[in-house]
């Protein structure tokens, strides 16, 4: 006759001092790429004063930097973390998540000091790699539905192949419209997962909050705005303004479904709620810059900081609390962030549409406010992101 075992069934708890920077892909990602936010912005100002060179023209790196670099971080490890969550199946970790966030770096290292086809293969190679890590994990786990933001790294991996054809003139296009491809690709990446989770994060959090959505109108919305970003990237002139403003309006309904105005008092929410808005507005102007309006600049930073940067720095608090293991809840430190973001987005837009003449100081203000808030998140949460979970929990 077999024993029946009476023993309570254990579990191994992960102490939290353990070093654990490789256990999951929001870790190193979500680090690097808030160490690159606080080095690049203000090495680019003295770029554009004249004080430092880069090896390619100043504002091509600026803008490579930004999008292939500080965005495609953070969007790897969200991705290769929610990866996980979608279907249950490890995504790269330990060695190989080492190996990946090191080929991250060394294409920074390579941007920032050589150039030539030593430079292109360095930096190309690690999108390709990373999409097919995460698809591999999409595809044997027939997560169908994910396979967009699965194939989204692929696609930009293109995108920054053409610009490096561009910038060793193997191709001729100018530089900046790969990058424009890449952040409209980003966007419409912010359009998928953020009208996923926005509404749901708020709903989840304020019970009975009232709101409206509608999946037909969400798919609407961001078919339109691909389309928009497509062709503003392309320099479409005339009747695509009248796209990008469609769009525009569409993601404006779309927003205002969500009720922004009841996340007001929670930092959490609001931050997210508020740098979503910045895709409308940056639809906006990039009608008004297809029609000789505005300057394309306008559009390109209300997408970039306002859109983009407000999103991440709302999302890699978020995504770093709860995978630590801790509450969801944003301090004075966190909304201190947040706000140093949306004022960066502010000074840079404002200026170019209102107050050209104070274009150089929106530049200064906003690279201050942008540094000071990655780097307040540096000092929060690297201790966060190098240790164990406070839980116990692996990952």
């Amino acid at each position: 006759m077999a024993l029946i075992p009476l023993e309570e069934p254990t579990t191994r708890r992960i102490a939290p001092d353990v070093f654990s920077l490789f256990a999951l892909g929001f870790r190193p990602f979500y680090l690097l790429a808030a160490l690159l936010a606080v080095l690049a912005i203000p090495v680019w100002v003295l770029v554009f004063a004249g004080v430092l060179a880069t090896p390619i023209p100043g504002i091509w790196w600026h803008a490579h930097e930004m999008v292939f670099g500080f965005a495609v971080a953070v969007i790897i490890g969200f991705l290769f973390t929610a990866g996980r969550n979608w279907t249950g199946l490890d995504t790269p970790s330990g060695g190989l998540l080492a190996g990946l966030a090191g080929l991250w770096l060394a294409g920074r290292l390579a941007m920032a000091f050589g150039s030539g086809l030593w430079v292109a293969v360095l930096d190309v190679a690690f999108l390709p790699l990373a999409a097919a890590a995460l698809l591999r994990v999409l595809i044997k786990a027939r997560s169908w539905r994910n396979y967009f933001v699965g194939v989204l790294p692929a696609m930009l991996s293109l995108a920054n192949l053409a610009f490096h054809l561009a910038v060793n003139g193997w191709l001729a296009i100018d530089p900046l419209a790969a990058v424009y491809v890449a952040l409209g690709l980003v966007v419409v990446l912010e359009t998928i997962i953020g009208g996923r989770v926005i509404p749901m994060f708020t709903f989840n959090a304020l019970r009975g909050v009232r709101q409206w959505r509608n999946a037909r109108f969400d798919l609407i919305a961001a078919l339109c705005t691909g389309l928009a970003l497509v062709l503003w990237a392309a320099g479409a002139v005339g009747w695509a303004g009248g796209v990008s403003l469609l769009a525009a309006l569409l993601q404006l309904v779309r927003w205002g479904g969500w009720n922004p105005w009841a996340t007001r008092r929670t930092p959490l929410l609001w931050v997210l709620h508020l740098s979503y808005l910045w895709i409308p507005l940056g639809l906006l102007l990039t009608a008004l810059a297809q029609w000789g309006v505005m300057p394309r600049s306008a559009a390109v930073h209300a997408l970039a900081i306002g859109a983009t940067g407000g999103l991440i720095i709302g999302m890699i608090t978020r995504t770093a609390l709860g995978h630590t293991g801790r509450m969801l809840v944003a301090g004075r430190l966190e909304a201190i962030a947040y706000a140093l973001v949306q004022l960066a987005a502010v000074a840079r837009v404002l200026t170019l549409v209102a107050i050209p003449a104070a274009v150089v100081g929106g530049i200064h203000l906003a690279a201050t406010a942008w540094t000071l808030a990655f780097a307040l998140y540096l000092w929060r949460y690297t201790p966060y992101l190098l240790y164990a979970r406070v839980d116990g929990k692996a990952g």
